[in-house]
């Protein structure tokens, strides 16, 4: 069943000085800064706005299925379950037909301020990025505001999006790693 993500990014931002923020706010650390590794697949048939991902979180694995229907904080519908292994799902997955378009790798540090679910996540290629999300838009907008982060500062853009900011066609890229 697809559940809605409510979330928000606030893009540019220094990761010591976000984290320290999070933190002084009562935050919690969950995980050290892990390595995340994906791969994103086209669904059959191809739908704009709409992938597969297997992902492995360094914490565990899951698969889903991605819809976009709007860059608002709700604009997201996820169907994810949790698999017990990245390279035999992602072998399961190349048996059913389904070829990866790319592999793509980011570091993540996770952390809760109450419920909310707050991430910081580094990229290949592009500033870092807080990431804000929560069961409801509101939680989303007062979570910014308890660590100061100006609603008009914050985007629900997906990161394909927001590696086109800084002009960099993320769907062209097959391999996106760290140096």
């Amino acid at each position: 069943m697809a559940s809605i993500e409510y979330e928000a990014k606030a893009l540019d931002i220094d990761p010591a000085k976000t984290a320290q923020l999070i933190l002084d706010a009562g935050g919690v650390q969950r995980d050290k800064t892990r390595l995340m590794r994906r791969y994103v697949y086209d669904t059959i048939p191809a739908v704009p706005g709409r992938w597969v991902r297997l992902r492995d979180t360094g914490t565990g694995t899951t698969l889903c299925v991605k819809q976009v229907s709007t860059d608002a904080v709700d604009g997201t519908h996820e169907t994810e379950v949790t698999v017990g292994s990245f390279e035999e799902t992602s072998e399961l997955l190349g048996l059913v037909g389904l070829t990866p378009r790319s592999y793509q790798e980011n570091r993540r540090t996770s952390y809760t301020l109450g419920e909310v679910r707050l991430e910081i996540d580094e990229w290949p290629r592009i500033p870092p990025y807080l990431e804000i999300e929560a069961d409801d838009d509101t939680q989303v907008w007062d979570t910014a505001a308890v660590l100061g982060i100006d609603r008009d500062r914050l985007t629900s853009i997906n990161t394909t999006k927001v590696y086109a900011l800084y002009g960099i066609d993320l769907d062209s890229i097959a391999d996106l790693r760290f140096e």
